[in-house]
Formats: structure tokens, sequence, C-alpha cells
């Protein structure tokens, strides 16, 4: 138990829970347009994220338990703040159903992975491009509204739609990578029963 948390507590595990545990204040203050506050935590939550992983693989603290809490936090962040801004923006309600759409098949492409004991992989640049355009895209809307009341359906479409793509870039390629991880194992797998047949004979 020591061992464990000798490995597991690191400045980047730190971070990952720092943005779970800002999720329901951020929400807060978005669903009462505070958006200077709520616009903070984002910015404190879009920093911690690029943080974490710069540290993790900068000083070697890259850890089982930090591969799971990383993605975590992003997607709980990314769906709190998605299901707000749609509370606030009500035409935005397609975004919200392709998020979840995107993050409900990540979960059943990871739950496959684990169910045929294949550690599912820690996030990739493409995922982390998505997530940055996304808290690029969020920021812009909450800081036009928070500094100088701004709100412009076409610029709030256009982010949003962008950050479409690159998120549904995400999904293609994580699901490539899926479905490599799977051929591979497969291949092992094919490969280790044909030695022990030879062997048996």
């Amino acid at each position: 138990m020591k061992q464990y948390l000798r490995e597991n507590l690191t400045i980047p595990n730190f971070l990952s829970l720092l943005r779970i545990v800002i999720i329901i204040p951020m929400a807060k203050y978005l669903l009462k347009q505070n958006y200077i506050v709520a616009g903070i935590m984002l910015l404190i939550s879009a920093v911690s994220d690029a943080l974490d992983g710069f540290i993790a693989r900068k000083f070697n603290q890259v850890t089982q338990l930090g591969k799971i809490l990383d993605p975590i936090a992003d997607k709980l962040t990314l769906i709190a703040v998605v299901v707000c801004i749609n509370i606030l923006y009500p035409d935005i309600l397609l975004f919200v159903l392709f998020l979840f759409v995107k993050e409900i098949l990540m979960l059943c492409g990871g739950a496959l992975l684990l169910n045929i004991n294949i550690r599912p992989p820690a996030a990739k640049w493409y995922g982390k491009v998505s997530t940055v355009f996304f808290y690029v895209s969020i920021i812009t809307l909450v800081v036009l509204k928070a500094v100088w009341s701004y709100t412009n359906r076409t610029l709030t479409i256009t982010l949003l739609a962008v950050t479409t793509v690159f998120m549904l870039f995400s999904l293609v390629m994580y699901s490539r990578l899926f479905m490599k991880l799977i051929r591979e194992k497969l291949v092992k797998n094919k490969a280790g029963s044909d030695n022990k047949n030879s062997s048996e004979k």
C-alpha cells in the first residue's frame, strides 16, 4: 500500500484530481452566469490539463493511475461544460448529442479492450488537440460573454462546429488505434495457441 501511494502521489495526478474537484463549482458558476469566476476556473482546468502531461513525461512521473485519471478528468469536464453551455445556449443540442455519442463510443471501446485484457492506451496527441480546441472555443465564448456581454449565434455555432470536426477526427483515430490493438492481441493469442499445439504434438 505504501509503495502504491509513493508511486501515485505525483504532481500530474494531483492536477488531474484538481480538474475533477473544480467541475461542480465551475458548472455552478456557469449556470449562475458568473462568467468571470467560471472562466477563471475553466482556464485553471485547461492549464492544469496541459501541465500534467508535460510534467509526467518531463520528470518521468507517468503512472497507471494517471493514465486513468487524466482521460476521466477530460471527459467529465467536457461533458459538464457542454451541458451547462447547452442550458444557456439551447441551439447547440446537436453538438451535445454528438459529444455524448462520441464519449459513449470511447467508453465502449475502452471496456472492450479491458474485456480482452488490453490496457486502454494513454491519451494521444489527437485527443489532446481536440480537448485543447474545446477549451479554446468555450473559453472564448465565456470571455466574450463575461467581459463584453457579447453573444453571437454565428460565432458560437462556428466554434462548436470546428470543435466537432476535431473531435470526430479524434474518434476516428482512436477507433483505428483500438482496432490495431485488438488485431495485435488476436495475432498474439493465435501464435501462442499454435506454439502450444506444436509442443503438445
